[in-house]
């Protein structure tokens, strides 16, 4: 068995960031591991066609890496997973990267106060699908054992840092029939290229942030595209612009360009928060902003009725697309204002009773966001997992630990994700007060107060009560409807959430037990 102080799990934006700030803490002693088989997280695994960020380049990314190269205000997918590649090659983190390395289990061993970490053999590509698939290995009692199963190493970590994702298990709906369609059918995150879909009759489920950027990719080249709209979004415009060569140029000659030029993406996304945290006047502002923009872009009435949302501005996601009104108003695209009620082959029912013919369907109907499918792999103290001690909602003290689950960090995890601006701000402080943690627990195990971990969770709940995601009148997947609490957003600004860990002292973990005497 291999020993190290910290086991990362991921090589997205988080793991890589969580690996900077480790190194950048004089820590050399862990090891990051990757299921896949190269790192980028979201950005390796979202290929399909037009995929890009809503949040502008130069603020979505490491501050320690600014990217002059960025090709515009939006970096392509493609882009962004290159950039992760970059910088673990300049971070050189090739020999602390373990690729193709899934974590299939993790106990907390009390007797040895070490983690152990089932982990695949070699050539596993991935962990379970979700809770409840087939071949699910929970490491609880009935799973497996400390020794590992056949097939499987263990790795034993002071330190276990959960860098998974939010956004990397695909949920497929629950359609009768669906298994009977006959032709291509695949979710958006996991695009097969082998299909031909150019001149074909696709049809695309679900209108979030995915299919505002797949549908006109479609409409320009299928034969004709069919829209299954459960609930409209509220979209604003993208404005972004392609930059020049001179633009890049000039970024890499001057970098107090860049520099500043982040700062101002910064400030205007701090700004946006008023607009999604229950400021009226804010709120009012930006859905005007909205409305314009579809008004604009869909003159028929009846169409711009069925898109617009009957929920408050910020209550969902706000996206962000110039192109996407325009597709549905084409001939190209057939709007279905109801959710997919059942598939009998090639035919396509929908909730209204009206019926469509397809030859291939792209299921864009978004993720495991508020019930995390690693929880179930993680056995923490008590015998618990985490999905067990979540099963109310995701909690975490500091938004990165967790009571019951001595030396366990998750990031970009309960309440770490932004409404308005880059989830990488988020994951930086996260990793940054980690650093601090370990730099200060002197060699002792730590051990989250029950009581820590209950005070923020309240004063989450405090602070989300006015905001559009709990008040808006729409249902979101930030709220986790077992308990209707936000769980998935911060419900600040980044500002506040960087002065909030600053104000993390250590007690939030418990002194450790005084020695026995005789």
């Amino acid at each position: 068995m291999t020993r190290v102080e910290v086991a990362i799990i991921g090589a997205g934006f988080a793991g890589i960031g969580m690996a900077m700030a480790l190194r950048r803490a004089g820590r050399e002693d862990f090891v990051v591991l990757e299921r896949a088989a190269s790192v980028g997280g979201t950005w390796r695994d979202n290929t399909y066609p037009g995929v890009a960020c809503d949040v502008p380049s130069h603020l979505y990314g490491f501050a320690a890496y600014p990217n002059p190269s960025w090709s515009g205000t939006y970096a392509k997918g493609a882009e962004i997973h290159a950039y992760l590649q970059h910088v673990v090659d300049a971070e050189d983190l090739g020999d602390r990267l373990r690729l193709r390395t899934p974590m299939r289990w993790a106990q907390w061993d009390a007797e040895h106060e070490v983690w152990r970490i089932g982990i695949g053999a070699s050539g596993a590509s991935s962990w379970p699908a979700a809770p409840g698939a087939d071949g699910r290995h929970t490491g609880s009692a009935d799973g497996g054992s400390a020794d590992g199963l056949p097939g499987e190493d263990v790795l034993l970590a002071d330190v276990l840092v959960l860098a998974c994702g939010r956004l990397t298990e695909p949920t497929i709906p629950r359609v009768a029939g669906l298994e009977t369609f006959p032709g291509p059918m695949f979710h958006s995150a996991r695009w097969d290229h082998s299909a031909e879909l150019a001149g074909a009759r696709v049809a695309v489920v679900g209108t979030g942030a995915s299919a505002v950027q797949i549908v006109p990719e479609l409409a320009r080249t299928a034969s004709h595209v069919t829209l299954f709209q459960r609930t409209p979004a509220w979209i604003v415009p993208r404005d972004g612009s392609e930059y020049s060569d001179a633009d890049r140029a000039g970024f890499t000659a001057d970098p107090a360009s860049l520099e500043a030029l982040r700062a101002e993406l910064y400030a205007e996304g701090e700004a946006r928060f008023a607009s999604r945290a229950g400021d009226s006047d804010a709120a009012a502002e930006a859905e005007a902003v909205a409305r314009a923009h579809l008004e604009r872009q869909v003159r028929d009435p009846e169409l711009r009725a069925a898109l617009t949302p009957d929920y408050a501005f910020g209550c969902k996601r706000v996206l962000l697309s110039d192109d996407f009104y325009p597709a549905v108003a084409s001939d190209a695209v057939s709007l279905v204002t109801t959710a997919l009620s059942s598939v009998e082959g090639s035919t396509l029912v929908a909730a209204d009773g009206s019926r469509h013919e397809a030859d291939a369907l792209v299921l864009a109907t978004g993720f495991a966001s508020t019930r995390q499918p690693y929880a179930e792999l993680i056995t923490g103290e008590a015998g618990t997992t985490l999905a067990q001690h979540w099963s109310g909602g995701m909690t975490a003290y500091a938004s990165t630990v967790v009571a019951g689950f001595p030396g366990l960090f998750v990031l970009n995890g309960p309440n770490a994700s932004l409404g308005h601006s880059s989830s990488v701000l988020m994951i930086e402080e996260q990793a940054g007060y980690v650093a601090r943690v370990l730099d200060a627990r002197g060699g002792r195990v730590l051990r989250v107060d029950p009581a820590a971990e209950q005070a923020y969770t309240d004063e989450i709940a405090r602070a989300a009560a006015s905001t559009r995601w709990m008040t808006g009148g729409c249902r979101n997947w930030y709220v986790d409807e077992r308990s209707g609490r936000l769980t998935l957003l911060w419900p600040g600004t980044v500002d506040a959430f960087r002065a909030r860990l600053a104000r993390a002292d250590g007690s939030e973990f418990l002194p450790e037990p005084a020695p026995l005497t005789r």
